[in-house]
């Protein structure tokens, strides 16, 4: 499993910090971490935060939670002016009952829009529906939603919708892997308009979710009976949309078993392995928080994008010229 350098990008007292936090998933650990890359990213001449032009809150649908921002590193253009960048959807964790596309007091996850703003992308992040008042499959629903939006409107924002990557980190993670398997409608098979899909310490399997996991998925996916019959493995499986499935060092040996099921499922079903990715040194929420940062975990997810997006028009050239 390919890996990033710990020595490269961050300073040596944020490892020592990580590796003293090792994997407790603790409200105080987490704190803690914001608090660390919150400070590195306002000091790091890598750090876009926020993207020089930003458009918030903007309707994706009914819920007041269907809102998303977009992230641009240069002035939004007027409609129909000139061709459109790749497009980045982040979609954030929270344990399927928390978490928000924007912190008003730290910069998260602005850092991950203007990350991908600052890397020649169109930045999204986007909020959604959160159990227990909207359970399964109401977050890969809302991510299915997300992409109409954007594959009807971000052309008129500078954005490509036939170049779009989804991101997912920890419960966005389950629900990209859970748009990919169909569950918000749909065979599993190539979502219109998805390019590639980065998973890290995601949730694929949750009738199988053990350790910290086992409390978390049944808010969302329900009880045992209905967490075997609503697993994204087998979906992923289907899928042809490239794929990357990361798992932090430290994530919780729960996340790092998800991970094995993912990417044991997509090898049999493909054939091949998705790209695969281990963040050494790095804790389960480390990896997002620190984009921006010049940490080397953005560089491997930019090689991706890049390599996936000139693949994907290579493949949409020869469908035109077959």
């Amino acid at each position: 499993m390919p890996s990033s350098d710990p020595s490269s990008g961050l300073p040596a007292d944020a490892w020592a910090l990580l590796a003293r936090h090792a994997r407790m998933f603790v409200p105080e650990v987490i704190g803690a971490q914001r608090e660390l890359f919150a400070g590195l990213l306002r000091r790091s001449p890598d750090g876009v935060v926020p993207a020089p032009h930003i458009r918030r809150d903007i309707a994706y649908g009914a819920h007041e939670r269907h809102r998303l921002d977009l992230h641009s590193a240069s002035p939004f253009p007027e409609p129909g002016g000139g061709a459109g960048r790749p497009v980045v959807l982040f979609v954030h964790g929270g344990g399927f009952v928390g978490g928000d596309k924007r912190d008003p007091e730290l910069p998260f996850f602005d850092n991950v829009g203007g990350w991908a703003a600052d890397r020649g992308f169109l930045g999204v992040t986007m909020t959604y529906r959160r159990a227990p008042e909207h359970r399964w499959p109401a977050g890969a629903e809302d991510v299915a939603a997300a992409l109409g939006w954007l594959r009807a409107n971000v052309a008129e924002h500078g954005g490509d919708p036939d170049r779009i990557v989804l991101f997912g980190h920890s419960a966005g993670a389950a629900h990209v892997a859970g748009l990919l398997a169909g569950h918000a409608g749909g065979a599993p098979a190539g979502a219109r308009g998805v390019a590639a899909a980065i998973l890290q310490s995601g949730i694929y399997d949750p009738a199988s979710a053990d350790g910290e996991l086992a409390g978390m998925v049944d808010v969302y996916y329900g009880d045992e009976g209905q967490r075997r019959e609503r697993s994204a493995a087998p979906g992923l499986a289907g899928t042809t949309v490239p794929l990357f499935v990361g798992v932090a060092q430290h994530d919780p040996t729960a996340f790092h078993r998800q991970a094995g099921l993912a990417i044991a499922a997509i090898l049999a079903g493909r054939g091949e392995l998705p790209a695969v990715h281990l963040a050494s040194g790095h804790s389960h929420f480390s990896p997002v928080l620190g984009l921006g940062t010049g940490d080397a975990y953005g560089v491997v997810l930019e090689g991706f994008i890049h390599r996936t997006l000139e693949q994907h028009s290579g493949a949409h050239e020869e469908g035109h010229s077959a």
